[in-house]
């Protein structure tokens, strides 16, 4: 197949992944605001708000290190935090290999730049879709890119805008509250067995008696204690069960 060829078998599949997860762009534009004004308010310039979206690309994280170096912490500081905040990054990792691995490296680590809690729920989803037998191992990547590069853009825009016009959002537009509405709208399709409805209510419970735990070890701790208590439950159903939950061909 020709180069031309190939890009243009890449759009269809990329192109079913920015529809994917549209609607859940529309509450990523306010978070991105707020992660734009918030650096802003913290003595940041607009280019440096801009460096952290494109160089992190990751909400949660970015705040944090905005936190961090705006109250006046070490830079050092700043990439532990955003390590610690990001570690479940590692988790979608290992999710999402064994349906990528057939994938160069180089775009691989694509992926690896554009992964993001949306991108990832999307794209699993329609991975693990038993009624959905046309995505070919081939689209997998284009897929995924695009609802990733969807994201990306929309991010970049958002953060700039709130950079530059943060000011003027009046302090009673409630745009905090999108945040936790935007992770909630993950939840739905990542919970469809016993192991994953046990997996969300454990790391939820923990997460939120941990809530006040310094250094987001609430939110870590959920995290470790939902994977084990999802794990437990899955090694307990026949293997009948297991076995069919969605790994790749």
């Amino acid at each position: 197949m020709s180069a031309r060829g190939a890009r243009r078998s890449w759009v269809p599949a990329a192109r079913a992944g920015a529809v994917a997860v549209s609607p859940i762009v529309v509450g990523v534009v306010p978070f991105g605001l707020i992660a734009g004004a918030a650096a802003v308010e913290r003595g940041l310039t607009a280019a440096d708000a801009m460096a952290l979206s494109v160089g992190i690309f990751a909400g949660a994280a970015q705040l944090a290190v905005i936190e961090v170096l705006g109250t006046g912490g070490s830079i050092l500081v700043a990439v532990f935090t955003a390590l610690v905040v990001n570690l479940r990054m590692m988790m979608y990792s290992a999710s999402l290999s064994p349906w990528l691995a057939h994938e160069p490296v180089a775009r691989r680590g694509i992926a690896a730049y554009v992964l993001t809690d949306q991108a990832y729920a999307v794209s699993l989803a329609r991975y693990t879709d038993p009624d959905d037998e046309e995505l070919r191992a081939a689209d997998r990547l284009p897929f995924y890119l695009g609802a990733g590069a969807t994201l990306w853009f929309t991010w970049q825009v958002c953060t700039i805008t709130g950079a530059v016009a943060g000011g003027g959002i009046p302090d009673g537009v409630p745009l905090g509250f999108v945040i936790p509405l935007v992770f909630l709208t993950l939840l739905p399709p990542a919970v469809s067995d016993r192991p994953t409805v046990v997996a969300a209510i454990v790391g939820a419970a923990v997460a939120t008696v941990g809530a006040a735990w310094p250094a987001n070890l609430g939110m870590l701790t959920g995290a470790v204690c939902g994977i084990v208590a999802g794990s437990v439950i899955a090694l307990r159903l026949p293997a009948r069960e297991v076995a069919g939950a969605g790994m790749p061909s």
